[in-house]
């Protein structure tokens, strides 16, 4: 079939993407399970869990620097089935010491730590799988196949596991969450088919150059490092906002619990919506027009939940803003990561997707540190503005004239622009 979402993958990558369905599900079902946990079973306090959240991505982002030379010259469904039970291990590893009542703060902390790490290797290895394992043309159906799975998971994981954990306890999350990477680790198993081991340079001096190989050719690189600086604040901002958008709505605003996942939870359409749209959008207008316009559109939105009141206007307010704002990153996510991988030479995709999100889960966690700071020392509804205003300049650091020259779809997005190395 021709339609965006139609066209055939295969059956190796329908193994890949219900993999990654699987996990994408326990993974949202358990979304905010560890600050729960050390809430309610820990009697954490509000810095500790601020801390929990923080030091999770920023160590496990630390820790994974050198993951993206290891993972790059190793067979990369290996690793992913090894990340995979890795982070199954180290989540069951929480409801084990509950039932013994020996859990602590610091195996929560610890256990953050791992997974983080955890998913930055295995996402590095995936996109690199990913890239050898479908032609060009079709990079950008399945990211958009990946996002709308992303979407759908994001909607309905987070109000089922508040019901999971109202039933059974606050560790049940947990144990689908390991459960889920158990049954990815087996479809990406199943998967089968033969995969050459990439080959190592030799010197140790180049072993050494391996560790920032991806934050150079990022950084060389004419588009993608504007691409990267943009998406890497963008993300930061939007997050850093999230947890002062519940101080606001569940605190001051008196929204209840239920309106406050509605809020969040039905925009996720949008990110459905957006990532269909994305393959027929770039066939039309091409990719450069749908990254500066989607890109430029995502950063309208987040500066109007400052201006939440309470009531149905207010909850009104809030989705309407969300919806837009996922609606746009559904169409540019896909397209972003396509590229990407375009760009990117076969010989270190991985070291370039670890760089990325390395530096991605580094940024976030500093600004949700600072933004709390700025919170307590002005009010939330100022912070959530002032992420909103400096939204708003992120635009600038947009290509103004990427140099794709593919733009239908079926010739992918764009020839590599050339560049050092």
């Amino acid at each position: 079939m021709s339609l965006a979402g139609g066209q055939r993958l295969g059956r190796r990558f329908g193994w890949l993407w219900g993999a990654y369905a699987v996990s994408a599900v326990g993974t949202w079902l358990a979304f905010d399970a560890f600050p729960l946990i050390a809430i309610l079973v820990l009697d954490a306090s509000p810095a500790e869990v601020s801390a929990l959240a923080a030091a999770g991505l920023a160590v496990g982002a630390l820790v994974a620097i050198p993951l993206g030379p290891w993972v790059e010259f190793r067979p990369k469904r290996p690793v992913m089935v090894a990340m995979d039970l890795l982070r199954c291990a180290a989540l069951l590893s929480v409801p084990a010491a509950y039932a013994l009542g020996a859990l602590s703060f610091a195996q929560l902390l610890l256990v953050s730590v791992v997974v983080g790490a955890a998913d930055i290797a295995f996402n590095a290895a995936s996109g690199a799988f990913l890239k050898s394992l479908l032609r060009r043309e079709q990079l950008l159906v399945a990211n958009g196949r990946f996002e709308a799975t992303s979407w759908t998971a994001t909607m309905l994981g987070p109000p089922l596991g508040g019901a999971l954990i109202g039933i059974f306890g606050p560790v049940t999350t947990v144990i689908v969450d390991a459960a889920s990477y158990l049954g990815s680790a087996l479809g990406i198993g199943a998967i089968g088919g033969g995969e050459q081991r990439p080959a190592r340079p030799e010197g140790q001096r180049l072993r050494r150059a391996e560790l920032l190989e991806g934050w150079r050719f990022l950084l060389s690189h004419p588009t993608l490092r504007l691409l990267f600086v943009n998406n890497v604040l963008v993300g930061g901002l939007i997050l850093a906002t999230a947890p002062l958008l519940a101080v606001l709505m569940l605190g001051q605003l008196g929204f209840t619990p239920l309106q406050y996942g509605l809020a969040f939870a039905a925009p996720c359409l949008g990110g459905l919506v957006g990532s269909r749209l994305s393959q027929p959008l770039v066939a039309r207008f091409g990719g450069p027009r749908v990254i500066r316009v989607a890109g430029t559109l995502r950063a309208v939105w987040p500066i109007g939940l400052a201006l939440i009141v309470p009531g149905p206007a207010g909850l009104a307010l809030v989705i309407g803003l969300q919806l837009c704002l996922v609606t746009c990153m559904g169409v540019f996510n896909p397209v972003l990561a396509t590229y990407r991988l375009e760009q990117t030479g076969s010989e270190r995709v991985a070291r370039t997707l670890a760089a990325w999100s390395v530096t991605s889960n580094l940024t976030k966690a500093i600004l949700i540190a600072v933004w709390g700071l700025l919170a307590a020392a002005t009010s939330p509804r100022f912070a959530i503005a002032a992420a909103g205003a400096l939204l708003l300049a992120t635009p600038l650091l947009l290509p103004r004239q990427a140099r794709w020259r593919g733009a239908v779809a079926r010739r992918g997005l764009g020839e590599p622009d050339r560049v050092a190395g």
